[in-house]
């Protein structure tokens, strides 16, 4: 198997244009966030150094080849519950099923637990989601459960299930 050319590294408020076209794409039926506007993502991405700052969420572009093709992130817990993350993310349809997401998963997992000193990282994944459900397995995490009517997706204004895995350290 040829060695995946992918990176992640912090985001850019230069990366915006790429990510409001892949999220909004007609492709992205699990993932709940859809910028309304190309500005709307900038004054977002402005956000990020003040999100950083307060330790609250530390999101990073994925670079394939040179090319941005996706973004990663980490939500971290507040309060009593610091030590717990949640992982997210998104890569453009063209680039599903090569490993990338994967790759960056376990990229951004060891940026937690080393960087962050999290014990303890989550990724919430919609049961309709094979690929995100292949994603969180092939990087080693756990399903520990079903946990129900806890997000949304672009697919109903409702809340919706999703399945909780989990790796601690």
């Amino acid at each position: 198997m040829a060695k995946i050319k992918m990176k992640i590294r912090p985001q850019r408020v230069s990366d915006a244009k790429r990510f409001f076209d892949i999220l909004n794409s007609d492709k992205f039926h699990y993932f709940g966030y859809r910028p309304k506007s190309l500005e709307e993502e900038i004054e977002y991405l402005k956000s990020m150094p003040e999100r950083r700052r307060k330790n609250l969420q530390h999101n990073y572009t994925v670079v394939y080849d040179g090319k941005v093709v996706g973004a990663i992130g980490i939500k971290v817990r507040q309060h009593d519950r610091s030590y717990i993350g949640e992982i997210g993310y998104f890569l453009d349809e063209n680039y599903w099923g090569r490993g990338i997401a994967t790759k960056a998963v376990k990229q951004m997992e060891k940026i937690g637990f080393t960087k962050f000193k999290l014990r303890r990282i989550e990724i919430w994944v919609h049961p309709k989601n094979k690929g995100s459900i292949k994603v969180a397995e092939k990087a080693g995490y756990k399903r520990e459960g079903l946990m129900r009517k806890v997000v949304r997706t672009r697919l109903s204004k409702d809340f919706e299930d999703a399945y909780l895995y989990a790796k601690v350290k």
